[in-house]
């Protein structure tokens, strides 16, 4: 592997068995962990919609999660390069996905709405540019087949 090749393990297991396996579409659990050599365990679980379990994540969750994480990252270290002071950021992300006839579904979009705060408020225009150019650099947005937009908020 080399500097420009970046190597990722997780493991997923399922732990639904509810002691007749996948016998019939209600007679399973969607439980699962995942799990990472060093990291804590993620209970994860599929969409209420699907049967899944409220107290736990879904991958749609983990998706939207790691496109908006994705972005703060590149985010504020393209605010370090500009000579942006960043002093708080959040994100209350959403994204659209829709089913087809078949089953199958995907994502469609998902939006970002950043608040992020400033030492200084006269570089707003400057910070408020940096999410165009977050999300060309960002790995996760550029792996993704469907639009990410950004709608910055004020903090």
């Amino acid at each position: 592997m080399t500097l420009n090749e970046h190597h990722y393990e997780v493991s997923v297991c399922w732990t639904g068995n509810r002691g007749t396996g996948t016998s019939g579409y209600r007679d399973y659990g969607r439980d699962h962990v995942v799990a990472a050599a060093g990291l804590p365990d993620l209970p994860g679980t599929a969409d209420p919609t699907f049967h899944g379990d409220r107290d736990r994540w879904n991958p749609e969750q983990l998706l939207l999660a790691a496109l908006s994480q994705c972005h703060m990252l590149s985010y504020l270290h393209l605010a370090v390069k500009n000579g942006v002071v960043v002093t708080g950021y959040t994100d209350q992300a959403e994204a659209l996905m829709r089913l087809n006839r078949d089953g199958s579904g995907e994502f469609v979009s998902a939006t970002l709405r950043p608040a992020v705060e400033l030492s200084d408020e006269s570089q707003r225009a400057l910070a408020d540019s940096l999410h165009g150019a977050a999300n060309a650099v960002c790995f996760i947005a550029r792996s993704v087949n469907f639009p990410v937009h950004h709608e910055p908020v004020r903090a």
